[in-house]
Order: C-alpha cells, then sequence, then structure tokens
C-alpha cells in the first residue's frame, strides 16, 4: 500500500529552513541526499528533490481523484473518476520503488515536494469555491479542469522521468526508471487525452444546451440532465 500523506510515523525527512521548522530527529540536508542517493556522474541532491516533487504530484492526484469521484453527478465521469485514480495510485507505488531502488526516502518532502502540494492543493479547494451558490454544471466544469490541469502537469513530469531515465548510467537503475516509464507513459497520455477531449466535448454540449438557462431550474433536475449527457 503506497503512502500517500507523508507523516513523522511513516519515516518523513525534510530540510529546515528560515520559515520551516522540521524536527531535529527528521532533518536531512543535501550532502546526506547526495551521499544516501549515489549516482555516479549526476546531482543525487537534485534529483532527490526533483523525484519527491513528482511523487507528491502523483500523491496529490490521489486525492483529487477520490473527491471529485465522489462529488461528479455524471457516471461516464465519475467511471474515469475512479479509473485513473486507482492508476494514479499505482504510479505513487511505482515512484516510491524508483527512490527506494535508488537509495532515497519515499517520504522525503523536498521545497519543491512542499510548493507543489501547496499548488495542488489549491486546485482541489478550487473546485469546492462557489459550493451551494454555483449550478452543478458550473461545478462539474470546475472538477474536469482541475483533472486536466492536474494531468497536464503529471504527463510533463513523465516526459522528464522518461529523460532521466536515459541519463542515468547503465545498470539496474536506469532500466527500472526506463521499465516504470513504458508502463506509466502510456496511462498518462489516456489521461491527459481524455481529460482535454472532454472538456472541450463539455463545454460544447453546454454551449449548445438551453437546459442550464432555464430560471428556477430546481437542482433534481438539473441532476437528472447530467446524469443524461452521454448516455447515448
Amino acid at each position: 500500500m503506497p503512502t500517500l500523506t507523508p507523516t513523522k510515523q511513516t519515516g518523513a525527512t525534510a530540510k529546515p529552513n528560515e520559515v520551516l521548522y522540521v524536527d531535529p530527529d527528521c532533518q536531512i540536508d543535501d550532502a546526506a541526499l547526495a551521499e544516501t542517493m549515489q549516482i555516479e556522474g549526476m546531482n543525487a541532491a537534485f534529483i532527490a528533490d526533483l523525484l519527491s516533487a513528482v511523487l507528491t504530484h502523483e500523491r496529490c492526484g490521489r486525492h483529487l481523484y477520490r473527491s471529485v469521484a465522489e462529488r461528479t453527478h455524471n457516471p461516464i465521469l465519475q467511471r474515469k473518476y475512479e479509473e485513473f485514480g486507482s492508476e494514479t495510485e499505482r504510479h505513487v507505488e511505482i515512484l516510491e520503488e524508483l527512490i527506494a531502488a535508488a537509495g532515497g526516502n519515499p517520504s522525503f518532502v523536498s521545497p519543491r515536494a512542499r510548493a507543489v502540494q501547496a499548488a495542488d492543493t489549491k486546485l482541489v479547494e478550487a473546485t469546492f469555491l462557489g459550493s451551494g451558490s454555483v449550478d452543478l454544471m458550473t461545478a462539474e466544469m470546475a472538477m474536469l479542469d482541475a483533472v486536466f490541469i492536474a494531468e497536464s502537469v503529471d504527463h510533463a513530469n513523465w516526459q522528464t522521468m522518461r529523460a532521466l531515465g536515459d541519463e542515468l548510467p547503465e545498470g539496474a537503475l536506469r532500466s527500472r526508471f526506463q521499465a516504470a516509464c513504458q508502463e506509466v507513459e502510456s496511462q498518462e497520455d489516456e489521461h491527459l487525452g481524455w481529460a482535454h477531449d472532454m472538456r472541450a466535448r463539455m463545454t460544447m454540449m453546454h454551449v449548445k444546451s438551453t437546459t442550464f438557462a432555464k430560471v428556477g431550474m430546481k437542482a433534481e433536475e438539473m441532476v437528472a440532465a447530467i446524469r443524461g449527457w452521454f448516455a447515448d
């Protein structure tokens, strides 16, 4: 079972700075990171920071998918959110295994990872803004927008992972990186392609529909209409 929220109990470590206190038992610095992740001819400390950020985005993506799957009123969207959420959880597991194979700690939270977490948290929060005061279709589009943005970053991250793997010295670690990318990249292509196309499709359906322009339309009528979309 992958770790979706690193804590002191899961062995989390971090770099302290002027505005961040870290328990002495959980502190780590670049020298220690470089010593732990011994990758010949490469900036091991930077790679540790990068992998932590990529992993954090996948963890946040799992939380996003769980949240939108529970709130959407469209069964087709719900099924995709659940499917992609499960695959994203597998991506978390793969990254944890890669980091461990490189000698690192999957629960290390880098400064870059903290920035990623802050941005991704705001992305989830954005899907709740206006809850109870916006129509259901606007809420559906806000959730789909968040998925599209998250998957755009995911797609770019795994392209970076592919490039990193190709630059690693010949050996077991390089082979593991390449195998991981081969498994994940096709799924990331599907995730981003689906989010892009569904976002465009829903936008145009909304443009052409008069259903949601009706003043005083009851919530249950709107839910029924949303569930009926894509039924064909």
